[in-house]
């Protein structure tokens, strides 16, 4: 083998062993190929195409079997092209003839890296320089691509509570199931009780007192709405809002408060695009 790095080596009596040494770092593709065979042609650019893109985790090792048939044999290979999927010097998965790029993706899956892993990777770094809002999009799109996966859940509603986002952050951590509330599931949450309280000021529980006594009130609504968002409680300050904006388009200055709102939102923030499609049903 003479590039340890290649992720493309060809394969002989003298090497194999070595080859199979390096199914304990990687996922090894055997392929046994012959020149002579049309289907062999027709597979070889897609095997070669795929552990180009993932040279970190796919090694293809190619057996020409016109040369090595001795090799071809100790493998048990009967047909042309065969391809045995080598993890651990043992076979995981394998085919004969000839499969579609997206069907050998599929058999590979589970040994690439997820859409989702790399975001969650990107935002990982950027939580650590102290950046939650470039942070947010990233984990929002990891959690649409899994939604199942519990721990991009715990990460988006702590970035939530850090950016303020409290209500996001709690309709996050009510969808874990019990089984899940693990302890970093308990300090999130404990960290979203602290912010709760932290959020009702005495000036908010004065107007809230106010409003409840006169709820037809647009001038309450909007003060509130301003208090409200003062300690980034977004989705309140909308909803109060967009009741004014419902029966009087050129209130005060609501409508300049509530996209100022949105535009403060996180990127890709769920709720900024709910309550864009809102305002935009009344406008249009």
């Amino acid at each position: 083998m003479s590039n340890p790095l290649n992720p493309i080596v060809a394969v002989t009596l003298m090497n194999a062993r070595e080859v199979l040494e390096r199914s304990t770092q990687q996922l090894v593709l055997f392929q046994f190929w012959s020149a002579r065979s049309a289907a062999c042609q027709q597979l070889s650019p897609v095997l070669e195409k795929i552990v180009q893109q993932y040279p970190q985790q796919l090694c293809l090792a190619k057996v020409d079997c016109d040369q090595e048939q001795d090799l071809a044999m100790q493998f048990g290979v009967q047909s042309l092209p065969t391809v045995m999927m080598i993890k651990n010097g043992q076979p995981v998965d394998g085919f004969a003839g000839v499969e579609s790029e997206q069907q050998i993706l599929q058999r590979l899956s589970a040994y690439l890296p997820k859409a989702e892993d790399e975001l969650i990777a990107k935002a990982q770094q950027l939580l650590a320089a102290g950046q939650a809002a470039e942070a947010y999009p990233l984990l929002s799109e990891a959690l649409t691509l899994a939604p199942e996966r519990v721990e991009i859940k715990l990460w988006l509603a702590d970035t939530a509570i850090t950016l303020g986002q409290l209500t996001q952050a709690e309709k996050l951590l009510a969808e874990i199931r019990l089984a899940d509330q693990d302890a970093q599931y308990k300090a999130i949450l404990a960290k979203l009780e602290l912010a709760q309280q932290a959020t009702n000021t005495p000036e908010i529980q004065a107007l809230e007192a106010r409003l409840a006594a006169m709820p037809d009130d647009k001038q309450l609504k909007e003060q509130l709405a301003v208090q409200y968002q003062a300690v980034l409680r977004s989705e309140e300050a909308l909803a109060l809002l967009l009741q004014i904006l419902q029966q009087d388009l050129n209130f005060a200055q609501s409508k300049k408060l509530y996209l100022d709102i949105l535009a403060a939102l996180p990127k890709g923030d769920a709720l900024a695009s709910q309550y864009r499609r809102k305002l935009y049903a009344l406008l249009y």
